[in-house]
């Protein structure tokens, strides 16, 4: 695998991106001189543990769900969009 620096990662993006996706290459990045991170093909897409659709949509899930268990035990005259009008201000 060769080293490539995070600077000409940046300046070579596109080509190097080409070359994994067409040649299987992979690459060492190195910052200041010391390898940091890898850059290389992905075998099966399909395999990859997390989506970020799937993270996503599981988070606005969770975040109905709580503001429905806010909302069974909301006290105030005001609603939720007065209290952040205000606060706004």
């Amino acid at each position: 695998m060769p080293d490539i620096g995070v600077r000409e990662l940046k300046a070579k993006a596109s080509e190097i991106l080409k070359e994994i996706r067409e040649q299987r290459a992979r690459y060492v990045i190195t910052f200041r001189g010391k390898p940091i991170a890898t850059l290389q093909p992905v075998e099966k897409p399909e395999d990859l543990a997390i989506s970020p659709a799937s993270e996503t949509s599981k988070a606005w899930d969770e975040l109905e769900r709580l503001g429905e268990k806010i909302a069974q035990g909301w006290v105030s005259e005001k609603d939720s969009l007065e209290i952040l009008t205000e606060l706004r201000r």
